[in-house]
């Protein structure tokens, strides 16, 4: 099965302008993000998709893949169809352009996924007891972070409210969405002639679309989670971070 990473970028950001070519660390942001997609083993290509000559530029200075795409497209996942027409590929994989710190691993679990149910979309999740276990900042009651109830290995519903609501607690875990996905080429290119339904609409979440009109979305667990950069104080966090882990000496006498 033929697995393509592709990672829409756009240089309009309301509370970042320019996000993807940020370049603190001696990289720009995008290429940490690509780095990381190509660094997965069942991943047989990396393409960024944007519509701005300077990320195009900056993709192609350090050797990228890059696909030029239309303007007016409402969201990543229009964006990331418009390339998947032009490429022979079983699965797409949509990757965020600002989680520079994405695993490896974690796209490698989503190919296995979908090439083990079928589904015609795939996700991941994380349980919230894990990620306090490893310092990532998530409220399970904040609704932008997205929940996800999964048996099965498979989507029963998403929300931004608490689900499952813990009336009797430590029954069932809570879990995180994140915002990874892989698509079935074919069910990707008509993804878009869905039409919007009522619970997608009420709660501003895309993904809706696609239970409501009964297909599967199969969901895999994995222990970690990537932190998005958002805004410049993110991104200089994750500066500090990535100091930390290239260099821990000259980051500690910083």
């Amino acid at each position: 099965m033929k697995a393509i990473v592709v990672i829409p970028a756009r240089y309009d950001s309301t509370r970042f302008p320019g996000k993807p070519l940020a370049n603190q660390t001696g990289k720009y942001l995008i290429q940490h993000v690509y780095e990381q997609a190509a660094r997965a083993a069942c991943v047989d290509d990396v393409i960024v998709a944007t519509d701005d000559n300077r990320i195009a530029d900056a993709v192609r200075s350090f050797g990228g893949n890059v696909a030029m795409t239309r303007a007016d497209h409402p969201s990543g996942t229009d964006r990331v169809a418009e390339v998947a027409k032009a490429v022979q590929a079983d699965l797409i994989i949509n990757v965020q352009g600002d989680e520079p710190e994405i695993e490896p691993a974690s796209i490698d679990t989503l190919v296995k996924l979908m090439t083990d149910t079928g589904h015609p979309i795939g996700t991941l999740a994380c349980d919230f007891a894990d990620l306090k276990r490893t310092g990532f900042d998530a409220d399970p009651d904040d609704p932008n972070c997205v929940k996800v109830v999964i048996s099965q290995h498979r989507a029963l519903y998403f929300s931004r409210s608490r689900i499952p609501y813990p009336r009797q607690p430590d029954h069932a875990p809570v879990y995180l969405h994140l915002g990874i996905y892989a698509y079935q080429r074919e069910f990707l290119l008509k993804l878009a002639a869905l039409a919007p339904t009522p619970i997608e609409q009420t709660e501003c979440l895309e993904q809706l679309r696609v239970l409501e009109h009964g297909h599967d979305i199969a969901v895999g667990v994995v222990r970690t989670a990537a932190v998005g950069i958002d805004t410049p104080e993110d991104y200089e966090a994750f500066v500090s971070r990535h100091r930390q882990t290239t260099n821990p000496i000259e980051a500690s006498h910083g």
